[in-house]
């Protein structure tokens, strides 16, 4: 438990530091790899949290029905439902900035959507292939410039 702690701030360190809108880490790069190595650190406090509360309740589970246990016998409690409530939001949450690398790892620039043909482009587009001796006039390019009304 002292380790999914532990690993817990870390990972908060690391989200923090991660943060679009924090100044210090620098580059969106560099960012988006410590809110990758922060989701890891989370993913690895979700699981020692949920290892140390299984743990502790099979050891429950295990001194109460022993007949021959003749110490004071626990039962499951709050406390170890809520650590397990926890842990799987813990590990969720490391999902989250693990999956968020997917767009700050520059896939953005090897595929592009172009949306889906509608009927109007794909017969406006077909017309153009078959009468491809004809010229459509063109409009004049607009140059603007920096103080120019859009």
């Amino acid at each position: 438990m002292i380790a999914a702690v532990c690993l817990g701030f870390f990972g908060a360190t690391l989200a923090l530091l991660g943060m679009k809108c924090t100044k210090i880490g620098g580059s969106d790069t560099i960012k988006s790899r410590l809110t990758v190595l922060s989701g890891f650190h989370f993913l690895l406090s979700g699981i020692c949290c949920m290892t140390a509360c299984s743990i502790y309740a099979r050891r429950i589970t295990t001194d109460f029905f022993d007949p021959l246990f003749v110490k004071q016998k626990f039962e499951l409690g709050a406390a170890l439902f809520i650590g397990w409530v926890g842990s799987v939001l813990c590990i969720l949450g490391g999902l989250v900035f693990c999956l968020s690398a997917s767009e700050s790892f520059s896939l953005k620039g090897k595929y592009c959507y172009t949306g889906a043909p509608s009927f109007g482009t794909k017969h406006s587009q077909h017309n153009r292939t078959a009468n491809s001796l004809q010229t459509e006039p063109r409009e004049p390019r607009r140059s603007l410039q920096r103080n120019a009304y859009v």
